[in-house]
């Protein structure tokens, strides 16, 4: 997958009540005019982008207004493209698109073009610069970027064929930094293209209290499904990581990361095949509060699993991975 969308705000007029709502609604970066970066850090912490920003006009970032086919050549593919339009319409856009695979942000001023402009040609442009002076359109624009970067998931019924203890090994307990509903959960196996929907301890239980903000994951050798088609060892997460939270749809969201607690514990071996033969693993503590995930959304204790029980599992293609990223090699996890 691409790199997610970026949403920049431009508060016209310039007022601390507008970068707020950038702020509060997760824009990456504020445009205003110069002398108002430290401003705007008194207020929150985003990247700004002016004559003496973060970032800055003509050597970050480049302007370019469009009126004709012949401003479209000024593009420069190595740098942010900020495209304004000299009269609303997609049509430089989709020309940029197909000529450059530039850093593309579309000027827009409200959530609607926004919409398009992200979607435009399947590809959409890399991000959206919204100039507003309504904190309302701020808030409407973020959920339209939001949905634009949101990715989803197959999940497949898989058949537990194994379940069995291994020797006393170290496991990762997730803690998100948000919590976590019923049924959600972190894909984790102990290959690269097959994982498990691991559910998280939202969960009553006569045994503990439950914990909306926990995944046990498993053991630290596995991987773990990262947003954008990455993978991480379990072992190298840390506090504000980005981890892929899905649900039993497939629904995706990215949650971070507030705590990765890693301690020995006695484990299992859990192994699943689907009906058409590929097969998923997974070390996982021993313990009753440990679960995975039904078809039908619910949760299902390690210890109480027995063969032919079904569970949730993600496959990809089979390739190797260099530092999380997918590449094309041949590879074989056991």
């Amino acid at each position: 997958m691409s790199e997610k969308k970026r949403f920049w705000v431009a508060p016209e007029p310039f007022s601390s009540e507008l970068v707020t709502a950038a702020v509060e609604a997760g824009a990456d970066a504020v445009a205003v005019p110069a002398g108002q970066t430290e401003a705007v850090h008194a207020l929150g912490r985003v990247q700004t982008l002016a004559d003496d920003g973060d970032l800055q006009w003509g050597r970050d970032v480049q302007r370019l207004r469009i009126a004709n086919r012949a401003d479209e050549e000024r593009l420069d593919p190595r740098r942010f493209t900020v495209i304004e339009n000299a009269d609303w319409t997609i049509i430089p856009l989709e020309n940029l698109i197909a000529r450059a695979p530039g850093r593309l942000i579309q000027t827009v001023r409200h959530a609607q073009e926004a919409e398009i402009a992200l979607q435009v040609m399947e590809r959409g442009a890399d991000g959206v610069l919204l100039v507003t002076d309504d904190a309302g359109a701020i808030r409407r624009t973020a959920a339209v970027v939001e949905q634009a970067n949101a990715e989803t998931v197959a999940l497949t019924p898989v058949r537990i064929v194994e379940v069995r203890p291994v020797t006393l090994s170290d496991r990762c307990c997730i803690d998100t930094a948000c919590l976590l509903p019923p049924g959600e959960g972190l894909l984790v196996g102990n290959a690269a293209g097959a994982q498990f929907l691991v559910h998280n301890e939202n969960v009553p239980s006569p045994y503990a209290d439950a914990r909306p903000f926990r995944v046990n994951a498993g053991a630290v050798h596995a991987y773990l499904r990262l947003p954008r088609d990455r993978t991480a060892y379990l072992c190298e997460l840390k506090a504000g990581d980005e981890v892929l939270a899905v649900d039993p749809e497939g629904r995706c969201r990215v949650a971070a990361v507030g705590r990765n607690k890693i301690e020995r514990r006695p484990m299992l071996l859990v192994r699943a095949e689907a009906e058409d033969g590929r097969a998923v693993a997974l070390v996982l503590q021993n313990a009753e509060t440990v679960r995975l995930t039904t078809p039908a959304g619910e949760p299902a204790s390690v210890t109480r699993l027995q063969t032919g029980d079904t569970v949730l599992a993600a496959f990809g293609a089979a390739k190797g991975r260099h530092f999380g990223q997918a590449i094309d090699e041949s590879i074989q996890e056991h």
